[in-house]
């Protein structure tokens, strides 16, 4: 019996520890122009990072349906617009080499209410664009490619952000890359998934102390 309360006690507190762990959001758009690549070396690497740093990876899409390639299926854990920003501690979101600049209003709202709300978020690339068309690099610095087939002179939701190149630019409670996996094997610079999600870790974790 004692053996038997000890177990259920224990059980308790990893239980405790297991909801108590703090939770980020990783916000995946399936349009990708290149969905396997993109999944494995930015959306899953993302994901990698963050669980190896101690916290709770929730994925979310907009419509809610696996992302599948040949080899690779992603089940989202939510849907955006079931998504309460409150239980969460930062909020990330991939490039995924976008095929186009559409943005929803669902998107625009959500990171207007992360932004105004002060939580910490990143975005990477096409995810950066998001950003800019919910207004809220209005006055403040951000990264974004700048080269012959892609810059943010082409995107009149830009004209009120402070460009500031291609790498890690963080403003405030906005971390922004310029360089995703796609970018970098086109461009042959540095790739800032690492980087950008490490800075989102420092970032969380300079907040809970």
């Amino acid at each position: 019996m004692k053996r038997f309360m000890f177990f259920l006690l224990l059980a308790g507190i990893l239980s405790s520890f297991k909801k108590d762990e703090p939770r980020v959001l990783l916000f995946i758009e399936d349009n990708s122009m290149d969905l396997p690549y993109m999944l494995t070396h930015e959306a899953l690497r993302m994901s990698e990072i963050l669980k190896q740093s101690g916290l709770r990876v929730v994925v979310a899409t907009l419509s809610g349906k696996p992302i599948k390639t040949d080899s690779i299926t992603v089940k989202p854990d939510i849907m955006l617009s079931n998504v309460d920003i409150n239980e969460y501690s930062g909020f990330i979101l991939p490039c995924m080499a976008a095929g186009d600049t559409i943005v929803t209003d669902e998107e625009i709202s959500f990171v207007r209410k992360v932004v105004n709300e002060g939580k910490p978020i990143a975005a990477q690339t096409a995810a950066v664009l998001i950003l800019a068309k919910a207004g809220v690099l209005n006055g403040k610095k951000y990264a974004f490619p700048r080269n012959n087939s892609l810059s943010p002179d082409i995107f009149p939701a830009f004209n009120s952000g402070i460009y500031s190149g291609i790498r890690i630019v963080q403003d405030g409670n906005i971390i922004t890359s310029g360089s995703c996996p796609m970018e970098s094997r086109m461009t042959g610079g540095q790739d800032g998934t690492d980087e950008l999600t490490r800075k989102l870790i420092q970032e969380i974790k300079a907040r809970s102390k």
